[in-house]
């Protein structure tokens, strides 16, 4: 029933921000749309530490980024000149298409009455006819999504369809996804309707057919198959899958369908052609050093 688990590794987004990265994996490059995937924190929120956990301007393509707060705030701050404190609970849904740079930042006064960050930051990669979409961002209250709850079970639907909810969150293509709460000993089954499913564990542990999963790790399940997901000791869960696109290529914060997009979003890169937050452009990250120069195939892996 569960076709591979994930077990996520640690990655560093500067000072004081350790994340486990969950997608891509080697052996599961996407979930339906969902190609990348992190999941940040509990990190302690001193003053002293916000500014080095600060995520300077950078860009993106070919996406959309899905950011989700467990807890703390954090600051957005776009080249569409949007600027929007991210509480938790709340959707906030950045489609880079033809490209977009945005900040993360923690200077906000209200912060610093907060004492930890969580989070929980997905890619959802974009239908070839959407790529070069015009850039945008929306920001959804919890009040807009909807919530189901049954005996030992709290969901939140956060984008797309299942279980018969839905939002008015925008996607551009087949997907859900959910933020899952249970109980000690409650059973949660997984939504039908969509070909490609999976569950990351994000606090406690689950049984599936008798065999244990715990916290960090992604469990990715067959097609058609409805497991009895129980838990003994609660879990905290995020639900997703979807209908997938089609090969795809990463490389730093761009995906694409074309090799040669990917290249293209480099050198927008590197000459400014991608411009910063209006309201926050004096500095930025600049384009990694390239590891696919000194190889005998200079383009991104696929993903498929």
């Amino acid at each position: 029933m569960v076709k591979l688990v994930i077990d996520s590794r640690e990655a560093s987004l500067g000072e004081g921000m350790r994340v486990k990265r969950i997608l891509p994996f080697r052996k599961q490059r996407m979930v339906g749309p969902f190609i990348f995937m992190d999941h940040g924190g509990p990190v302690d929120l001193r003053p002293d530490l916000k500014k080095s956990m600060d995520v300077l301007p950078h860009p993106h393509i070919g996406l959309s980024t899905v950011s989700y707060l467990f807890s703390g705030q954090l600051v957005h701050r776009d080249s569409l000149g949007v600027k929007q404190i991210i509480r938790p609970g709340e959707v906030n849904w950045m489609t880079a298409g033809s490209g977009i740079s945005h900040s993360e930042r923690f200077e906000d006064p209200g912060i610093l009455a907060e004492n930890s960050l969580e989070l929980i930051q997905t890619w959802v990669a974009l239908p070839e006819k959407f790529e070069e979409a015009n850039p945008s961002f929306k920001n959804y209250k919890p009040e807009d999504l909807a919530v189901y709850t049954d005996t030992g079970v709290w969901m939140r639907l956060i984008a797309g369809d299942a279980y018969g909810l839905n939002n008015h969150v925008e996607t551009l293509s087949p997907l859900f996804y959910l933020h899952v709460k249970l109980d000690k000993n409650a059973r949660y089954g997984l939504p039908q309707k969509h070909s490609e499913r999976a569950i990351y564990i994000a606090k406690g542990s689950l049984e599936v057919s008798g065999t244990a999963y715990i916290a960090g790790q992604m469990l990715v399940f067959e097609k058609d198959v409805d497991p009895v997901i129980t838990t003994k000791t609660g879990a905290e869960l995020m639900v997703m899958g979807g209908e997938p696109l089609g090969e795809r290529f990463i490389w730093w914060n761009f995906v694409s369908s074309r090799k040669e997009r990917i290249e293209q979003a480099k050198e927008d890169w590197k000459q400014g052609r991608i411009i910063l937050p209006p309201n926050d452009d004096h500095e930025f990250i600049p384009l990694p050093e390239d590891p696919f120069k000194s190889r005998s195939n200079p383009s991104p892996e696929p993903l498929s």
